[in-house]
């Protein structure tokens, strides 16, 4: 079994160079044909939430419960990171959507790693595998 066995998804990995080990680190998950879908996650329900879980959260509201699209990084968990990392969040759902032709609400972001780091988005930004 894979991510991809249900039917009408794709998804890819690529090593952005998030991680010093040069492992896979950024990977997205998308309908096939780029057309939101019925989407549901489970957040956490601690009281001091990571950028990517405020942006899901808001994205998910927005579209009533619809995404195309997840991007997701290991490596750097974006969390305590304040104004900078809501914002490379959003980016991260920006840079996703021009390349699936969506739009950015519509995509859905996660990260896992380190704490209190920023993101080093020239590398996300490059490596997105759209």
């Amino acid at each position: 079994m894979s991510i991809t066995t249900p039917a009408g998804f794709v998804a890819a990995g690529v090593a952005a160079g998030i991680k010093a080990s040069g492992d896979l680190d950024l990977a997205l998950v998308a309908s096939a044909d780029a057309r939101p879908v019925p989407t549901a996650a489970t957040f956490t329900s601690n009281r001091a939430a990571a950028a990517p879980v405020e942006v899901s959260r808001a994205h998910l509201a927005a579209t009533g419960g619809r995404a195309a699209a997840v991007v997701v990084n290991s490596g750097n968990a974006n969390a305590a990171t304040g104004d900078q990392g809501r914002s490379d969040a959003e980016r991260m759902c920006e840079l996703t959507a021009q390349g699936l032709g969506v739009r950015p609400v519509e995509v859905l972001v996660c990260s896992t790693g380190l704490i209190g780091i920023p993101l080093p988005m020239d590398r996300i930004g490059s490596g997105i595998p759209v």
